[in-house]
């Protein structure tokens, strides 16, 4: 093949093709890689965790409420203030009360022995997962975080505050 035979579009139009795409790759991945409200996005995200900061120390707040100092006589259920603040009759003893717990989440744990508000409050984390663990995959997506401080309210009678707390976090979500 003889170099100087050949025309020069045939090398110009390669480079020239190449240039263009390889200005157009640089500027469209600069572009759409990170936007252009750096400081607009920081302040939001700054002012997220604030926001989620002041609900974490209420939380905690709440729950040294809740600690061993409480762990004196409990009155019997409050059968008229529970339906007072809920607006509808409560069973005792009803796990189903607790924001996230439905009657298969119940039978649950009823299987494994935990079959009242005080066994409940008294159980941990872990071992709500655990029950949970047990009715396999469709399970998974419930959060049982905050299903022991719940039942705890249930077990001291503290309808408004149940209440209140549910309303605040949709979901039972701390």
């Amino acid at each position: 093949m003889n170099l100087e035979s050949m025309n020069t579009w045939w090398w110009l139009i390669p480079i020239i093709t190449g240039a263009i795409c390889g200005l157009l790759g640089y500027l469209i991945g600069k572009t759409s890689g990170r936007s252009n409200d750096g400081p607009a996005n920081l302040k939001s995200l700054q002012e997220k965790n604030a926001r989620l900061e002041s609900d974490l120390v209420a939380c905690r707040h709440m729950l040294s409420g809740y600690s061993q100092s409480e762990d004196g006589p409990i009155s019997s259920f409050d059968r008229k203030a529970a339906k007072a603040a809920f607006g509808m009759t409560v069973k005792q003893d009803d796990l189903k009360i607790v924001e996230g717990i439905g009657p298969k989440i119940e039978g649950l744990f009823h299987n494994f022995d935990i079959k009242t508000w005080k066994s409940l409050s008294e159980a941990t984390v872990s071992k709500c997962q655990e029950v949970l663990d047990s009715g396999g995959d469709r399970y998974k997506v419930h959060d049982p975080a905050s299903w022991p401080l719940q039942a705890k309210l249930c077990y001291r009678n503290k309808w408004k505050e149940l209440y209140k707390w549910q309303e605040e976090h949709k979901r039972g979500k701390l």
